[in-house]
């Protein structure tokens, strides 16, 4: 496979078989991967309803994680409760493991909200503009070494921060400023690229000769590319490297290599630029297909265990679709008064322009 290096970390094979690795080892149990299987289960769902109401005309577009829920049900369930997480645009997997509202999601790309959303602190807004989340998150995770909230001698008073993108952010210039900085200034922050091969139609191998993992060595600190298909190594990795990061140890680069089943969005046709044969040989490394086949084989899920589990998927899909009626469309007002805590002189002035331009139609009617 074009970009896979045989360092990749891998705990579980495409076929459902559990294998050792010298550095990382899973460290929670099956009832637990029985949990994860669930999150994946549901975020593939909330993926798939959000993805079927665009092409309904009830959003305005919607970029799918279809295949990619390993890597975000894994990284987020090792989190712990201080650290911060800086999203992309479709880190939908992390949302739902951090019961962040999803119908906030849905409203962003249906065009009733701005982001000025009510989440959890720990979750930042979705970040539309490529690859700018991550100067957020190392400014944060400097300010987290300013607040004395890194390298304590006891773990609870401690935190990390988590920059998710993907491989074509990675050739970005706002990210590699971050990985300078982070480098330079130790920052505790993570660096999770979700390596889905696409960047819309440019393939990984246009954007560097060598893993993008390994580019890391370069600005100093530690890279890791782990089988973002597989929930275990995902996790076991990127628990290693936020306890890195709050220990006071500085950045590391996580690279989960995985695959965009579904288009970059769905303004997007990738049949247009990747091939059907790429797209069956990676459907053979599904996350939700091996985690299931490993959980029958240890006894820990049945029949009626994933009849159960499907019936919930449903009953999700159900109340994802209501939400859709229950969204209101912000005014001006309302979208003026949250630019800031305190409005400008000049915003002020900007509310008044726009209140008499929409007076004009009001009196042409």
């Amino acid at each position: 496979m074009r970009g896979q290096s045989d360092q990749m970390v891998q705990l579980l094979t495409p076929e459902g078989r559990r294998v050792t690795n010298d550095e990382f080892e899973w460290r929670g149990t099956d009832d637990d991967l029985v949990g994860r299987l669930r999150d994946m289960t549901l975020t593939r769902r909330f993926d798939n309803e959000a993805t079927a109401l665009q092409r309904k005309g009830e959003l305005g577009v919607w970029p799918p994680s279809l295949g990619q829920e390993a890597a975000q049900v894994g990284s987020a369930r090792a989190l712990a409760p201080k650290d911060t997480v800086f999203p992309s645009y479709r880190e939908h997997g992390v949302a739902l493991c951090l019961e962040v509202p999803l119908k906030q999601l849905i409203a962003l790309f249906r065009g009733t909200d701005a982001g000025d959303w009510e989440m959890l602190d720990r979750f930042r807004n979705y970040q539309i503009i490529i690859g700018a989340q991550t100067l957020h998150a190392t400014g944060y995770a400097m300010g987290l070494q300013f607040d004395g909230l890194v390298g304590n001698p006891d773990p609870a008073d401690n935190a990390a921060v988590i920059a998710y993108h993907g491989d074509g952010a990675s050739s970005q210039g706002d990210v590699n400023e971050s990985f300078i900085f982070s480098a330079s200034y130790n920052a505790p922050v993570v660096f999770f690229c979700q390596n889905n091969q696409w960047a819309i139609s440019e393939p990984m191998t246009l954007q560097s000769r060598i893993p993008l993992f390994e580019r890391a060595r370069g600005f100093g600190f530690p890279g890791v590319q782990v089988d973002g298909n597989d929930v275990l190594a995902v996790q076991a990795v990127t628990e290693w490297a936020l306890e890195r990061a709050r220990n006071g140890e500085g950045p590391t680069f996580i690279e989960a290599f995985t695959y965009r089943m579904g288009a970059h969005t769905t303004a997007d046709d990738p049949t247009k630029y990747r091939r059907d044969e790429e797209t069956q040989e990676w459907a053979g490394r599904d996350p939700i297909k091996r985690l299931t086949a490993y959980l029958r084989e240890q006894g820990a899920i049945d029949d009626a265990h994933l009849a159960r589990l499907e019936e919930e998927s449903k009953d999700f899909g159900s109340e994802i679709r209501s939400w859709v009626d229950q969204l209101r469309v912000r005014t001006m007002d309302e979208l003026f008064d949250n630019v800031y805590a305190d409005n400008t002189v000049e915003l002020e002035a900007q509310r008044r322009e726009y209140a008499e331009y929409n007076a004009g139609f009001e009196e042409a009617l």
